[in-house]
């Protein structure tokens, strides 16, 4: 284990033999760090915090803290980070809240950019990007592959789903469909995210299958039970529409449209 001499780590901090921490960063009790895991100069970690294996957290993040929520009476919740993270400089991710099940998660192979927020009892998945201060609010759920611009706002309890785009300073107050590109405050859909899924490996089939599936739901003045109907002969040829039609049915919030 490194640590520099100027950090502060607490005796009750568990770290694992190769981890690095640099000067002035702080390390409170209740926090386990993974294998190979780095934390940059002026980092504060508190717990109950679990860091999993070979993240990168770069200086004056705030990992751990407790959540921005005034109903928090100081019970016990907690923040679990998966692999391979990307933490940029002013990130800052809280702890869940007893109401919301206690825990945020982060899970792993994310790139965070400069002064994100991650809120209080938010799900954030696998290979996800946030670029410069992009914020989620309380009881957010980012599903993998998801893109969110910079700066991009996200309302309470929405969900941005898998492969969808959010192009910078989107205002989202409402769910967004897996595969779709975003933008504007109010967020408005714009297409498909093609090339983001050509990128993926997506093949031209499937790709051609969603895009009839967003025709369907977008434009064709189908009301949400009727497109799903609609959609539901398409599922068994192309799971990925299968994939849409399981969020639309799981949406409380209504979609971004």
């Amino acid at each position: 284990m490194s640590v520099d001499s100027r950090a502060v780590v607490d005796p009750e901090a568990r770290l694992a033999d190769d981890v690095t921490v640099g000067p002035f960063s702080v390390i409170g009790p209740g926090v386990e760090i993974e294998s190979g895991t780095w934390i940059g100069p002026h980092v504060v970690i508190n717990g109950p915090t679990r860091i999993g294996r070979d993240n990168r957290i770069f200086q004056f993040a705030s990992i751990g803290e407790i959540p921005q929520d005034k109903k928090f009476a100081g019970e016990e919740t907690h923040l679990d980070i998966g692999d391979r993270n990307t933490i940029r400089e002013y990130v800052t991710i809280n702890r869940g809240t007893a109401q919301g099940g206690g825990v945020t998660r982060v899970g792993s192979d994310n790139w965070f950019m400069a002064y994100i927020h991650i809120a209080h009892d938010c799900v954030v998945g696998d290979h996800t990007i946030l670029a410069n201060g992009a914020s989620l609010a309380g009881h957010v759920n980012i599903e993998d592959h998801a893109i969110l611009g910079g700066f991009t706002l996200v309302h309470q309890f929405c969900t941005i789903g898998s492969h969808a785009f959010c192009g910078m300073g989107s205002a989202v107050s409402k769910d967004v469909l897996p595969y779709v590109m975003i933008s504007g405050a109010p967020a408005r859909t714009h297409g498909l995210n093609a090339e983001g899924l050509k990128r993926h490996g997506f093949s031209g089939a499937t790709i051609k299958a969603l895009r009839r599936a967003y025709k369907t739901i977008f434009r064709s003045g189908l009301t949400k039970e009727q497109a799903i109907e609609a959609l539901e002969a398409m599922c068994a040829e192309t799971p990925e529409v299968a994939t849409l039609v399981a969020f639309l049915h799981k949406s409380e919030r209504g979609i971004v449209r």
